[in-house]
């Protein structure tokens, strides 16, 4: 059997302004990278602002396991399949971060023959956006402490600095470093910390702006420390925003790739949904929509992360949902929640798979609750039985929700032409959606609106730190802003260990805090780390360079 990359190495791809023709944009509306990708100019999204917007399809999974879900192999799938069936399509997805690419997870370009192309450049490098992400952040922190050092006019207390500096990979001794150590030129000697970059507030901006304008505004609003005083002090008080926005104004433009069959992809941006909002780009869905029949697009690990997120604070920001909720689940999958180790996965097990269907059916009632048209897919694994598929069916009909099987990853869009014709159909349905909580509603009652209809918890304990920062925001005048809640992506709870569908345990809370320029309030739970660290073998190393192509990359 074929690796990812060898497939994706023999694949054909078209020039990568042959492949916007198919939606409507012009050769001179990119900004080509070589000959297979391409970012698009503004002038692209001006000119399209007033097209009406095609149908949007978002693709979601049951809580990820180590067995697999393979929600982008799914999304890319289904996008193919469209295009098979002579809709005008587009898929929309997030840019992969080298933290999960050399570490444990892997890439986001799907798998087999259902992938985007050029892989190994998404993969790795592509156009440049996360180092342009990366060094605006770390601008915005050098000009912090050479402020401090500088005399410090704004009398910023260095014990209440908020805004960390950040790196995209995973690097767990970064977590909690001083700097300014040794001399006093060196600057002020304090306490700092780094995320991964997919995790800090510029990545959230860029996803949710709607121009290079409104980027800018938001990068001033970000909240980056306090005063002696307790006074918030924000980017723009630093005179840092004009040059981060010069360092991002070509990370902004969306980047068009093409699927393995030669569907028009643009991806973009990249949050964590575990940490972050877990979204691509509004301008690249927007954009998408207008210049596609049908656009298909993903949100990060679990619907309780990824798709919470997409409908309450992306929907929110872009004033649209989705005309059809697509989930997908695996046999393997659910038998691991069922308590079947990951390496007996393959072996039939109903047992298994009646105790674990749980999870998928807690994804399932969610989504509902969401007022959304909704199917499900069981992305097919070799040694998936009849009697495993068949199960599964029949638990989706008794919840009233039609489940399908896709083999995309091993035939591509023809796997997937049944999903397909199911999704044209939803997207005529009526749907009836609505928000988890209302914006006007209290931080802490939002919280716990997405804890008990959405984690399935009971209620929130707060630790006193969280309800003394929820507080304050509120004080500040955030409490009108959508939460976005950080939590392990392996549980629908904030314990990594409670698999299938917990119920009546408590959500804790253990700090809260703003990103003013993304627009929502931060909450941490559990143990959830915001800079990853490697395992015993990551990923990179396996990755090399053999007779100048690249190995060992899934």
């Amino acid at each position: 059997m074929k690796s990812d990359i060898q497939i994706a190495q023999e694949a054909t791809m078209l020039p990568i302004a042959q492949v916007a023709s198919q939606i409507g944009l012009q050769e001179e509306e990119l900004e080509p990278y070589g000959r297979y990708k391409a970012k698009l100019l503004p002038e692209a999204v001006e000119r399209l602002a007033d097209k009406p917007d095609g149908k949007l399809i978002l693709v979601t999974a049951i809580s990820p396991t180590p067995a697999g879900e393979g929600k982008t192999t799914m999304t890319i799938g289904l996008g193919d399949a469209l295009r098979r069936l002579g809709k005008r399509t587009a898929i929309a997805l997030r840019e992969p971060s080298l933290g999960p690419v050399f570490g444990l997870k892997g890439g986001a370009t799907g798998g087999g023959y259902a992938q985007v192309m050029p892989m190994e450049d998404i993969n790795l490098h592509f156009t440049g956006d996360f180092h342009a992400i990366t060094s605006a952040n770390n601008l915005l922190a050098a000009m912090l402490d050479n402020h401090l050092h500088q005399g410090n006019a704004l009398r910023i207390d260095p014990k209440r600095v908020v805004h960390a500096r950040c790196l995209d990979v995973n690097d767990r001794v970064l977590r909690d470093v001083a700097v300014g150590l040794g001399e006093a030129k060196n600057g002020v000697t304090r306490q700092e910390k780094f995320m991964i970059t997919v995790a800090t507030e510029i990545m959230a901006i860029l996803c949710l702006s709607s121009s290079l304008e409104d980027l800018r505004e938001r990068l001033g609003n970000m909240l980056v420390a306090y005063t002696y005083d307790g006074e918030p002090v924000y980017c723009r008080q630093l005179g840092a925003a004009g040059a981060m926005t010069v360092l991002l104004k070509d990370a902004v433009k969306p980047n068009l790739v093409q699927t393995l069959e030669n569907t028009p992809c643009l991806i973009h941006g990249g949050p964590f949904a575990n940490i972050a909002h877990g979204c691509n780009s509004l301008i690249a869905t927007k954009t998408a929509r207008k210049l596609a029949d049908y656009t298909v697009t993903e949100a990060g690990f679990g619907a309780d992360l990824g798709a919470e997120k997409f409908l309450d604070i992306k929907c929110r920001a872009g004033g649209f949902h989705p005309d059809a909720v697509v989930l997908v689940a695996t046999a393997r999958a659910l038998k691991y929640n069922g308590g079947v180790p990951k390496e007996k996965t393959a072996a039939e097990n109903l047992d298994a798979l009646a105790k674990g269907i749980a999870n998928l059916g807690a994804h399932i009632d969610n989504l509902k609750g969401f007022g959304l048209p909704l199917a499900v897919v069981i992305n097919h694994f070799y040694a998936d039985t009849e009697a495993e598929l068949d199960y599964i069916k029949a638990y989706c009909a008794e919840k009233g929700v039609k489940a399908i099987v896709s083999k995309a990853f091993a035939e591509g869009g023809k796997g997937s032409l049944e999903l397909a014709e199911e999704v044209c159909r939803l997207c005529e349905q009526p749907s009836d959606f609505r928000f988890t909580y209302p914006l006007d509603a209290p931080l802490t009652e939002k919280i716990e609106a997405i804890a008990t209809k959405i984690y399935h918890a009971s209620g929130v304990d707060y630790t006193p730190g969280a309800k003394k920062s929820l507080a304050a925001l509120e004080a500040l005048g955030y409490g009108n802003l959508p939460v976005c809640i950080a939590k392990t992506q392996y549980s629908l709870s904030d314990d990594p260990k409670k698999l299938g569908a917990p119920s009546g345990y408590r959500l804790t809370v253990r700090e809260a805090r703003v990103s003013a320029g993304a627009g929502f309030v931060v909450v941490l739970t559990g143990e959830v780390l915001t800079m990853p660290g490697l395992p015993l073998h990551p990923a990179a190393e396996q990755v090399d360079v053999v007779d100048g192509k690249v190995v060992g990359l899934f």
